[in-house]
């Protein structure tokens, strides 16, 4: 563990690199960096976002500076192209006292900005090599990637215990352990969900994108099996998976009890499904601190989450859990059975997310490490030199 260092009497420029940029509408990253952002602007740092789409936010959003470059619009090249593009800027145009980079996969741009003697720690995200999404150069690039990140950042991010263990047992190399912040709900409208035949409380709900490591087809087979009286709500797409997303069409076409409303960008409407909910139905695996199971939390919902180490640990072990569709159909039944244990578990859910991810504490570690990086702290002396384990990682 680090000492923390006093950031009060220092003003820097932080550049965040590697996201679709804000606000943010998409994704983890995105959030993160909305929230992280605006409260670096808050305690008198100066942050710059890159990001892809202008949208109409205009050039500063909650105060952060906005850049916006082109990117390749192909699965297999638009976040490298983007981060190309936003390295050489940030290398030729910005000079930050800091950077943070975002996803493993934008590795190889990190010698540009330590060349230019720009500090960058190098946010690793969840295990992406294991996403079924990549083919086997996708995988081969993600874990070379992987190494290549290690070797190269003054600093690199986990988001979870489970993901510092494997860089630290993959490659001998300690991590920043940040968490993602829970976003804390005790109201919200019920209009949004009233317009689309819903009442509070009155279903259950799944939000993810439709890739095989979510679990979300499972989860329609596991729903469609199941005696549920309470309807399936299911927010997400697939911009690069047709034929998955046509077997939970097929599904939710024979059963009437879900509800498909595909992409939901509207924050105000999320939060309302977020927060009337009577589970949220949580089919991720592969990455560490999920951010859509933090908002579930923090809305004080009940969950049944995809038993993986990751899932366990944030909820500390609460709520229900399965691996397979007929484990999804005894979750939802059970939780319909006895509406006071899915009060309670939503209650002390709702109390773990204040505890536990808390955005300003994100922020503090953010700026207390870069604060660190400026000072001339590194892991790279060190890391350097790391190479892969033989042994595959037993987690």
């Amino acid at each position: 563990m680090h000492t923390a260092t006093d950031p009060s009497s220092t003003s820097l420029r932080i550049a965040l690199i590697g996201t679709r940029g804000i606000p943010a509408a998409y994704g983890g990253f995105e959030t993160a960096v909305e929230e992280v952002g605006r409260r670096l602007v808050e305690r008198g740092h100066r942050v710059l976002v890159y990001g892809r789409d202008a949208g109409t936010a205009g050039d500063v959003h909650l105060g952060m500076r906005r850049v916006t470059l082109p990117a390749v619009r192909q699965k297999a090249l638009e976040t490298l192209s983007h981060t190309a593009l936003s390295t050489m800027h940030a290398v030729t145009r910005a000079r930050p006292d800091a950077a943070f980079v975002f996803n493993a996969a934008n590795s190889p741009f990190l010698p540009l900005l330590r060349a230019r003697r720009i500090p960058v720690a190098l946010h690793m995200d969840g295990l992406e090599w294991r996403r079924s999404k990549w083919g086997p150069r996708g995988k081969a690039y993600y874990r070379s990637a992987e190494s290549f990140g290690v070797r190269q950042a003054d600093a690199i991010i986990a988001d979870a215990p489970g993901i510092a263990d494997y860089y630290e047992h993959q490659f001998g190399v300690g991590s920043e352990m940040i968490r993602y912040g829970a976003p804390l709900l005790d109201e919200a409208p019920t209009d949004g969900i009233r317009e689309r035949g819903l009442e509070p409380g009155g279903y259950h709900l799944v939000v993810a994108r439709f890739e095989p490591e979510n679990h979300v087809r499972e989860i329609v087979e596991g729903y469609a099996a199941s005696a549920a009286t309470k309807p399936l709500v299911v927010v997400g797409s697939a911009p690069y998976a047709a034929e998955y997303t046509a077997d939970i069409d097929r599904i939710a076409a024979a059963d009437p009890r879900i509800h498909l409303l595909g992409a939901v960008y509207d924050q105000e409407l999320l939060d309302a499904l977020y927060h009337h909910a009577f589970t949220y139905l949580h089919g991720h695996s592969v990455g560490g601190t999920n951010p859509s199971l933090l908002r579930a939390m923090g809305a004080g919902t009940a969950v049944i989450a995809f038993d993986v180490g990751f899932n366990r640990e944030v909820l500390d072990g609460q709520g229900w859990y399965f691996a397979g569709p007929s484990g999804v159909a005894a979750a939802v039944d059970a939780a319909e059975a006895d509406a006071s244990a899915v009060e309670t578990t939503g209650l002390r859910l709702r109390d773990r997310a204040a505890e536990a991810f808390s955005w300003d504490d994100v922020a503090a570690a953010y700026e207390d490490l870069a604060v660190r990086l400026v000072a001339g702290e590194s892991i790279h002396p060190h890391a350097r030199r790391a190479r892969r384990a033989d042994t595959e990682w037993p987690g």
